[in-house]
């Protein structure tokens, strides 16, 4: 028969041998890196995920976060080299490449944010006072933010951390010198309209004025083309009535006195108080408008 003893002895052992076990192992995720420290000492690290042995009860793991991490930094005022004040806000990503000497040099996660702040805020300070207001928001923001970076990335070299990328936000006046600009960008554009209107006024005047001159030329030569015209004529009908007098004066003495009476006796528009032996009445009382004693004459 077995002794309770051994059956208790048997299941402590087993119990030590699984705590042992147990505290023998550790796993590493996708996503992070393992340090292993004895005794506060490093002793290893283990980049790779999987299942890993060490010493139980000695060393102790530290996970240490495998990821491209972001860092918020705070706005800050950075004076440009042409003495213009800029509201600038930046952030940064970062990675651990090296848990040994970041756990070394800073420790922690929160520790590497505040000591990263220091260094971004140092670089923006640095680079940005070197360029002007204009090169910052419009030239050469792109470039800027490279060198930024780079001068992040060696210094947080030391930490053990490597800086992926550095980005600028906004880079702005402060806001009473924002109004100050924007007061006088559209005093400015204002001024511009006014002087656009006034010569868009001035060429209007002057097509207006070379329309009218073209005009009045125009009207000229036409008023002149029409009296030429007109005198021809008139010198063209006085030579036809001329013709027309010397082939038969009678008749054309007829003629005329006709005409005069037709426009001359028209009903309810003409009164004359004439004598009856009047020279304009010679054709009423002979056809040929002489006087009646001529025309007996042989």
């Amino acid at each position: 028969m077995r002794s309770p003893v051994t059956g208790i002895v048997t299941l402590l052992l087993l119990l030590g041998i699984a705590i042992v076990g147990y505290s023998s192992v550790f796993t590493v995720e996708q996503t992070e890196q393992a340090l292993v420290v004895r005794l506060g000492k490093p002793v290893d690290i283990v980049p790779e995920p999987g299942l890993h042995f060490k010493a139980p009860f000695v060393d102790t793991v530290i996970n240490i976060d495998n990821r491209i991490l972001d860092l918020e930094n705070p706005s800050q005022e950075v004076i440009a080299f042409d003495q213009r004040r800029l509201v600038v806000d930046a952030f940064a990503r970062y990675r651990i490449k090296n848990g040994l000497k970041f756990y070394q040099s800073v420790g922690s996660i929160q520790a590497a944010n505040i000591q990263l702040t220091t260094l971004l805020n140092a670089s923006l300070r640095r680079v940005l006072g070197e360029v002007t207001f204009i090169q910052i928001v419009r030239d050469e923001r792109e470039a800027l933010m490279g060198r930024i970076r780079d001068q992040l990335d060696k210094e947080a070299d030391g930490y053990g951390i490597q800086v992926v990328d550095v980005r600028i936000r906004r880079a702005d006046l402060p806001e009473q010198n924002s109004k100050a600009v924007y007061d006088r960008m559209q005093t400015e554009r204002q001024r511009e309209a006014a002087e656009y209107r006034a010569q868009g006024g001035q060429k209007a005047q002057e097509i207006r004025s070379n329309a009218d001159r073209e005009a009045t030329v125009l009207v000229a030569e036409a008023n002149s083309t029409a009296e030429q015209t007109r005198g021809v004529g008139d010198a063209e009908r006085n030579r036809m009535f001329a013709e027309a007098y010397g082939q038969d004066k009678d008749f054309f003495t007829f003629y005329r006195s006709m005409t005069a009476y037709e426009n001359g006796l028209r009903s309810g528009d003409t009164r004359f108080l004439l004598r009856p032996d009047s020279d304009f009445f010679r054709f009423f009382g002979s056809a040929t408008g002489r006087p009646a004693a001529s025309v007996a004459k042989p």
